[in-house]
């Protein structure tokens, strides 16, 4: 009897590949993405020209957004898969660096493309951080609250983001305002260079407490009461959801260079607001990551609200900031971070208000009803400032 059990490896890459094949049935979108690369990589200049025709830059606009977005929402899925398989607080780390590697793509394509905009990256970061913090947070809160009326998360973890957060937070876009004589170049470099290396090491020994000494503060103390438990995809191992993660981020590499021409255009040409070019950019990077915190705190899993929302900002603030003014200095496209007149305000009072939510162990829905109230403020002083 021959019992040979074939060439060795054999067995797991076939597995691997019939869970491919399995999963590649649910994956529609997908198509949908190569297909739109493939479309603006052989006719880049017939589809990008003319965009002083408001019917063709309104589509071409809406079709780059939402096949970015379709794409940038299937990177954040299959990163919440590959979270399933690895546990926290490791799988939300990788869902936000994902989505951090997303937002510092699309800055950096819309800053390198047309004329010099050095607040685009300032007015992004911004947006990102009014978005998450009020936006996504309020609405996970009051859905949670309305729910589960009380929701409960591990205190220790949200102060540990908090903590990071508001200095470099204040930093990176409160301190360049009254920093340094806008005239001498020489000490806005030596400000954004110790500014880059401290949040970066600072964000560096986070991390390394975060997968190691301070795991516990990064998991639920306790399950919640009545906590419903994620359902894991069939046939979506590890290697599978990596798979597709990768194959989703192609298409977000190569289409928001392509986004940035319609937005360009929108904020020099037709002189919209210039904070319209970041709240565009800021959409696509947290709008993916927001609705599966929100979905997780309709789930009574708050613990995961809170890794995702504010683990996203402190990304944002800690390897976004440093990675565009390396940008900005390689390129010769100066940026500008501090905030000004109204921006300041919300933003120092989102930061006061954020400390307030989480100083308790348990939220409700108030809580979340003041965020969204900021967030419409934010909103409104876009179009009214």
């Amino acid at each position: 009897m021959d019992a040979s059990p074939g060439p060795v490896g054999t067995a797991p890459r076939g597995a691997t590949l019939r869970r491919l094949l399995f999963a590649l049935r649910g994956e529609s979108f997908l198509p949908v993405s190569l297909v739109s690369c493939a479309i603006f990589l052989i006719a880049p200049e017939v589809l990008l020209s003319g965009m002083e025709s408001p019917g063709r830059l309104v589509i071409i606009f809406a079709w780059l957004f939402v096949v970015i977005l379709g794409s940038a929402i299937a990177v954040v899925r299959h990163a919440e898969h590959l979270a399933h398989h690895l546990g926290e607080p490791r799988g939300t780390l990788i869902l936000t660096l994902a989505v951090t590697s997303i937002e510092i793509m699309s800055i950096a394509a819309v800053m390198l493309h047309g004329a010099n905009n050095p607040t685009l990256a300032r007015d992004t970061l911004f947006s990102v951080a009014m978005i998450v913090l009020n936006g996504m947070v309020g609405l996970a809160l009051m859905l949670g609250g309305l729910k589960h009326r009380e929701q409960s998360y591990n205190l220790q973890g949200a102060n540990a983001y908090l903590g990071l957060i508001i200095p470099l937070g204040v930093l990176g876009m409160v301190m360049p305002t009254f920093a340094h004589d806008p005239i001498d170049s020489r000490s806005e470099l030596s400000h954004q260079l110790f500014l880059a290396v401290s949040a970066v090491a600072v964000y560096a020994t986070f991390l390394f407490l975060q997968t190691r000494g301070m795991r516990s503060y990064f998991t639920a103390a306790e399950p919640a009461p009545h906590e419903e438990r994620p359902e894991r995809t069939a046939g979506r191992g590890p290697r599978v959801a990596a798979a597709f993660l990768v194959a989703y981020m192609v298409p977000v590499v190569f289409l928001v260079d392509k986004l940035a021409v319609p937005v360009d255009y929108v904020v020099e040409t037709m002189g919209a607001p210039a904070l319209l070019g970041g709240l565009a950019m800021a959409v696509l990077v947290a709008m993916p990551e927001g609705m599966g915190a929100i979905r997780a705190a309709n789930r009574n899993q708050l613990q995961r609200s809170v890794n995702v929302l504010l683990g996203s900002v402190l990304s944002t603030i800690g390897l976004t900031i440093p990675a565009i003014l390396i940008i900005s200095r390689l390129t010769d496209h100066p940026v500008t971070l501090g905030l000004e007149r109204t921006d300041l305000v919300l933003f120092v009072l989102t930061l006061v208000l954020s400390v307030v939510t989480f100083s308790s162990p348990r939220t409700h829905l108030l809580q979340g009803a003041v965020h969204l109230l900021v967030f419409a403020w934010f909103a409104f002083f876009i179009f009214a400032p």
